[in-house]
Order: structure tokens, then sequence, then C-alpha cells
């Protein structure tokens, strides 16, 4: 798996780092869509002596290459995402959970509604939606 983060990262022109891998790899043990305090959370159990700040650069770094993305939630938490695949977000109001949403006929009407309506002076180069609602329980009958 390290073989492969580290390409990853060398395919990004991103120099391969003990620091950027340990970033990369937090991703695996965090939980889906993790906050920046998070992934803190779980590159310090294994690399104490990465500070902080580093690990928020890195962050930076891997969105600006496009290896993983923000996810802005309702409430101004930034979470990321390292699902690269296109896809959209629900985001539950209530327990703030995002899922993450597949859909290509959805995709399909969102690319071909931009390239009829051009818009102005702007060229659309990715739409991607966050859904926001309540996800169901699932309650036991009686």
């Amino acid at each position: 798996m390290s073989s492969n983060l580290r390409e990853q990262l060398s395919q990004a022109g991103l120099k391969v780092t003990p620091q950027r891998v340990a970033v990369l790899e937090s991703f695996n043990n965090a939980p889906k869509h993790p906050t920046a305090e998070q992934i803190i959370s779980q590159v310090r159990l294994k690399h104490q002596e990465i500070a902080v700040g580093t690990i928020y650069n890195i962050l930076d770094t891997l969105v600006d290459k496009g290896i993983i993305s923000r996810v802005k939630t309702d409430r101004d938490i930034m979470r990321y995402d390292s699902i690269s695949e296109k896809h959209h977000h629900l985001y539950c109001s209530e327990s703030q959970t995002i899922a993450d949403y597949y859909d290509d006929e959805l995709n399909i009407m969102l690319e071909e509604y931009f390239r009829k309506k051009r818009i102005e002076n702007f060229s659309v180069e990715e739409v991607k939606l966050q859904i926001t609602g309540k996800f169901k329980t699932l309650s036991k009958t009686k």
C-alpha cells in the first residue's frame, strides 16, 4: 500500500517524503471524510515528531495537486475526501455525516446542462453537488 501512495505522490509531481506518506496513510485509518483534526490524530499515533503545521501544509498541498479534495459542511467544518472518482455528497444536517453518492445519470445531466447553458466568461471544470438532508433511521417494528 505504501508504494501505491508513493506512486500517487510522484505522479502528482511531489517529492515523496515520510511526512506526506504518513498523511496519505492516515486516510485509510480515519473515518470517511475526516476533519483535519482527525487526520492529525491518526498521523500523530505513529509519527509524533510530525508537527501539526506540517500536516496542515501537506493537506493543502495534496488538495492543490488534486490527490484529495476539501468538503465543506453547512456548519463550516472542513473535511477531506481521498476518493478521486467523480461523485457527490449526501450531508446529514442532523448527524453531520457525509456519505458518497455515485450517479452516472446525474453526472451526464449536469455536464449537459452546463455545456448548453454556457455561463458567460466562465469555464466549468467540475460540478460537485452536496445534497443536504437527513438520513432516515430504520425503526424496529413491534
